[in-house]
């Protein structure tokens, strides 16, 4: 089959299509790490943004964040305020709305500080993936491939099996703090009651809840990273590879 030659307008339009895919082959990683940086920050400047009087700015991220994230304000995170996290009894004597729809409208108050726009889970999840971005680009040259069955044992399931049981708890008990995700009274009786009572009920930082969230959170990112940037990486190479043949071909070609 005979090789088509393009010239004038297409020649040039090709040849910079191949310069783009080049560049963006070499900083995939870059572009990854600032675009999706910003992301993954974004929730946290909405409490600052509440705290320095700027509402309505403050007020678009949560709303923008609350299409990923369910926001329930007993679990996610307040800045400004005398505590990092509040109990739902706490919560509910101050706001006066109830239910999955209304717990997620407060976003906190000068005596509360303000709240994250994105849940605990959330924070793990998502910025997980972004600290993994970051080491992968320190030691991807030493990293060794992540087998698919080690990434589903310890980066999906364990996230799997507490955000399902969370999900069933919350439609059975709703935020009525009696569903057995609220009270964990299966492993007060699994572990003889060993711990203080604190760490099985509710939501709180060092709260078996908290500390499942922020580890199977931190385990999915790190380990999809794990998994996936070095299948991605490889393309890059490969995607750049053929850029620059072209680029050198277009080059041979003008002489």
């Amino acid at each position: 089959m005979a090789e088509t030659t393009v010239t004038g307008r297409t020649r040039s339009l090709v040849i910079a299509l191949d310069r783009l895919a080049s560049w963006i082959a070499y900083h995939w990683l870059t572009i990854f790490i600032v675009i999706y940086g910003v992301y993954v920050l974004t929730p946290f400047a909405a409490p600052i943004l509440m705290e320095i009087g700027q509402t309505g700015a403050a007020r678009g991220i949560y709303t923008a964040y609350s299409f990923v994230c369910h926001q329930l304000p007993e679990r996610s995170i307040f800045f400004f305020g005398p505590k990092p996290m509040y109990s739902y009894a706490e919560i509910k004597a101050v706001w006066h709305l109830d239910g999955f729809w209304g717990l997620r409208q407060f976003i906190g108050n000068p005596q509360f500080g303000y709240k994250m726009a994105w849940s605990d889970r959330m924070i793990s999840f998502y910025g997980s993936i972004w600290v993994g971005a970051l080491l992968f680009a320190l030691l991807r040259k030493r990293l060794k491939p992540l087998s698919g069955i080690a990434w589903f044992v310890i980066g999906i399931l364990p996230v799997g099996i507490d955000g399902v049981s969370h999900m069933i708890n919350d439609a059975l008990a709703g935020t009525s703090g009696l569903g057995y995700r609220d009270t964990n009274a299966w492993l007060a009786y699994l572990t003889g009651n060993i711990f203080p009572s604190w760490f099985y009920v509710g939501d709180a930082f060092g709260s078996f809840n908290s500390d499942m969230r922020w580890i199977t959170g931190f385990l999915f990112g790190l380990m999809t990273v794990w998994f996936i940037f070095p299948m991605i990486e490889a393309g890059m190479r490969d995607v750049q590879m053929n850029a620059t043949r072209q680029l050198q071909r277009a080059a041979e070609r003008a002489q």
